[in-house]
């Protein structure tokens, strides 16, 4: 009998040891190459400083390159879900691949965090959620500050792929009802090297500005074609345009161009009033004490929203499943969804069941490009949010 005391006495220690906990797996694809690669590396430079637990369990992170390739977007993401077995899903910060990845997370019902307006069939986005504003609520912050300079024509200069196709159905709806109507559409493929004979037909056409979809870097290519075309009228970019890339390859002729952005990229001279003052000034101070005063970005600032998100789901999650199973993704997807009002650096977020956006039209700010000789560029504030 005495030889069963110290074993049960044993077992009885080892029942009222906590469970073993799992480390929630998150598979991040980035263009950290390719044409949108300045979408993705301050993305990736964000990441690096994510905190190492959310709600007492460990992040284990993978980040993996799709150089801006839908077809790599969708290796990268199988393996994501099939050998690392991850709990949720990101990527990319190009549309074209985040809308391929899409198609992965729904088959393998794994929430994917998406880093582009991605545009998804009805029906087909129930486990895809995006951070960046919407095509359309960008449209209309742009189109509200054409109004206040006496804009009537537009001639668009963008990708072919999903993102100029997007920017060019939102836009011209949100332009038409505003009374502005584009008169010239003129189209590139990411990889093109010049676009000179279609600036010479957009220049030739005269509108009053001239609406360019692009991203990162390659967004300062056909902006330069236009100038060098003697294009005396107004610029506007995208947010996909609204990093530091635009600026350093772009250099004099981007001078006045007018780019729609998120709020966190001026978060200093948001208005005490602003909800998302705090979260943006919070997110510059991180990331410009690592990687330098001026570095801030559009997308940083997203990669900095996705821990407010997480911060917010998991513990949530925990309550329902353990990390590692399909009920826990689940969990995090219903938890997304019912996760209500949360302000984030750049706006007010509220997904929810039936809208998998969230930002409204109040969210979009304008800004301007200012050539300073002998001094490092900068964006300054052009318009407040409308």
């Amino acid at each position: 009998m005495t030889l069963w005391k110290p074993l049960v006495a044993a077992l009885a220690g080892l029942m009222l040891l906590p469970a073993a906990q799992a480390d929630v797996k998150i598979g991040i694809s980035l263009p950290l190459t390719g044409p949108a690669s300045g979408l993705g590396i301050p993305m990736r430079n964000y990441f690096q400083l994510f905190p190492a637990t959310v709600a007492g369990e460990k992040l284990d992170i993978t980040i993996l390159d799709d150089a801006t390739d839908p077809t790599k977007g969708v290796v990268n993401a199988k393996r994501f879900v099939t050998e690392d077995k991850v709990d949720i899903l990101m990527g990319s910060a190009a549309t074209p691949v985040a809308i391929a990845m899409a198609d992965v997370a729904a088959e393998s019902g794994t929430v994917q965090f998406a880093f582009s307006p991605a545009a998804l069939p009805p029906g087909k986005d129930a486990w895809t959620f995006r951070l960046p504003q919407s095509t359309g609520v960008m449209a209309h912050a742009m189109v509200e500050h054409m109004k206040k300079q006496g804009v009537k024509s537009v001639g668009f200069l963008g990708y072919t792929d999903a993102y100029g196709e997007s920017w060019l159905k939102d836009f011209s709806a949100v332009a038409e009802r505003a009374g502005i109507k584009v008169t010239a559409t003129e189209r590139f493929a990411r990889s093109d090297t010049s676009v000179t004979g279609q600036a010479l037909k957009l220049v030739s056409a005269n509108p009053d500005a001239i609406l360019i979809v692009a991203s990162g870097s390659g967004a300062a290519m056909p902006h330069k074609a236009v100038v060098e075309r003697n294009y005396k009228g107004k610029i506007y970019q995208t947010h996909a345009a609204a990093t530091r890339d635009l600026m350093r390859v772009g250099g004099k002729d981007v001078e006045g161009a007018y780019v729609v952005s998120g709020p966190a990229v001026i978060a200093e001279q948001l208005p005490d009033s602003h909800p998302s003052k705090k979260a943006a000034i919070d997110f510059v101070q991180k990331y410009e004490k690592a990687y330098g005063a001026g570095s801030r970005n559009q997308f940083a600032g997203h990669a900095y929203d996705t821990l407010v998100v997480l911060e917010k789901v998991i513990p949530v999650a925990l309550k329902k499943a353990k990390p590692g199973t399909p009920e826990f993704r689940a969990a995090i997807r219903d938890a997304m969804e019912t996760m209500g009002r949360t302000v984030f650096s750049h706006g007010v977020m509220n997904w929810t069941k039936d809208d998998h956006w969230g930002f409204t039209n109040e969210t979009g700010v304008m800004l301007s490009r200012h050539f300073v000789r002998r001094r490092p560029a900068r964006v300054r504030a052009g318009c407040m949010r409308h």
